[in-house]
């Protein structure tokens, strides 16, 4: 990797101070003290920011979501999906990925050995889910017991069904043996979902409780898929760390959540895929009802948590083939907050919650020389984050994976 310096580039270093024209050097793949020395870079005209993060990804869903888990793909032609959303993710600027649910451990070694084009990717594995809860898609004349056949050991396993806290604690152990990072819940009903409704709650916070204590014997957290209050008051009391979607929070339950220092990652690009074009995703048409006032609630629920001082990371949950415009998340926060706030989101903020500050989500000495070259500045077009092409240039820990230059 070697020694190298970016030279001329407007530089956003992702810790929402203002931007400022320095040299950037990269040396054995971290950011080092600039000085005159190594091969120089020229980056005049563009606009460098840190390597986003989504910290709310399914790899696994990458094939059109019916015709998988109805047994019509192939395993080579889902393993070809999967790769493929990786290298899309990673050619929008997206240097590290939070996966909350569907890849197996094989998808997340397979790329860190550079054996195919992707970010960095965390994963729970498959996400734990009540018995015939959201994140179930077997048929209704399906027992239970053979939805462990819908899972590629090594390649997809979307979740696992529990009916009781003993399972549960069973099925977090198998997901740590599988190499997932961090363990993730259904605690609501889904959008997504033919089981249940965004009213329903899932688990009981004694089972909640026992995934945390299974995480917190391995130095790690849950966060919980969670839509309604109710849900996500039994998951900050059993002790979770995150919140994934939140669409209803309300001040009581945002005053909680900071009272316990939980973290939000709410999803806003997955709404407008599924308004826009539900069939795309291989989803019934009849999902798209279930979507309706999702869009204005979750906003309601973004200034809430805002108000209450949360930390609000970012992430798209985009599902199905259609993923390569992962950055429309930045786009759509910043019409909602600020250009800056949703980039602050999607490093340092998202670094945070990943478990990753000091290491990634900031351009300063010291950290992973992760970072992206815009044509053009998304502070004052933030429309740029939302097609790959604009990503002119992508840097992951020192090494150049992709250049338009």
């Amino acid at each position: 990797m070697g020694r190298f310096q970016v030279v001329g580039a407007t530089v956003v270093d992702g810790s929402g101070r203002d931007p400022a024209d320095v040299t950037v050097t990269v040396e054995d793949g971290l950011i080092a003290e600039s000085d005159a020395s190594g091969e120089r870079f020229a980056a005049d005209g563009l606009t460098m920011t840190p390597g986003l993060i989504d910290a709310h990804v399914h790899l696994g869903l990458s094939s059109p979501i019916e015709p998988q888990f109805a047994f019509r793909l192939s395993a080579a032609e889902l393993a070809a999906d999967i790769f493929a959303t990786a290298g899309a993710a990673l050619d929008a600027g997206f240097t590290t990925v939070r996966d909350t649910g569907g890849i197996d451990g094989g998808v997340v070694t397979t790329i860190a050995k550079g054996k195919v084009r992707g970010p960095r990717v965390l994963s729970c594995g498959p996400v734990q889910c009540q018995t015939g809860g959201h994140g179930y898609y077997g048929a209704e004349w399906e027992p239970t017991e053979r939805w462990s056949d819908h899972h590629i050991p090594g390649l997809c396993a979307l979740s696992m069904q529990s009916g009781n806290a003993n399972e549960l604690r069973s099925n977090a152990r198998e997901a740590f043996r599988r190499g997932a990072s961090f363990l993730k819940l259904c605690v609501t009903g889904g959008v997504v979902s033919s089981h249940d409704q965004l009213t329903d709650t899932q688990f009981t916070g004694e089972e909640i409780a026992v995934a945390v204590q299974e995480a917190a014997a391995r130095g790690t957290y849950v966060t919980v898929h969670a839509h309604n209050n109710e849900g996500i008051r039994n998951a900050v009391e059993a002790g979770v760390r995150c919140v994934e979607h939140g669409t209803d929070i309300d001040e009581p339950t945002a005053a909680l959540m900071a009272a316990h220092d939980v973290a939000l990652v709410p999803t806003f690009a997955v709404v407008e895929q599924l308004l826009r074009d539900t069939a795309s995703t291989g989803l019934n048409e009849s999902i798209r009802e279930r979507v309706l006032g999702v869009r204005e609630r979750m906003a309601e629920a973004l200034a809430v948590a805002k108000k209450a001082g949360l930390r609000i990371g970012l992430g798209s949950d985009l599902i199905g083939p259609a993923q390569h415009h992962r950055g429309e998340e930045l786009a759509l926060r910043a019409g909602l907050e600020t250009p800056m706030d949703a980039l602050v989101a999607a490093t340092k903020t998202n670094a945070e919650i990943l478990g990753l500050a000091g290491e990634v989500g900031v351009i300063a000495p010291g950290f992973q020389a992760d970072f992206v070259l815009w044509n053009g500045n998304p502070l004052e077009n933030p429309q740029l984050f939302s097609d790959p092409a604009n990503a002119i240039v992508v840097v992951q820990a020192g090494r150049v994976v992709k250049d338009l230059r």
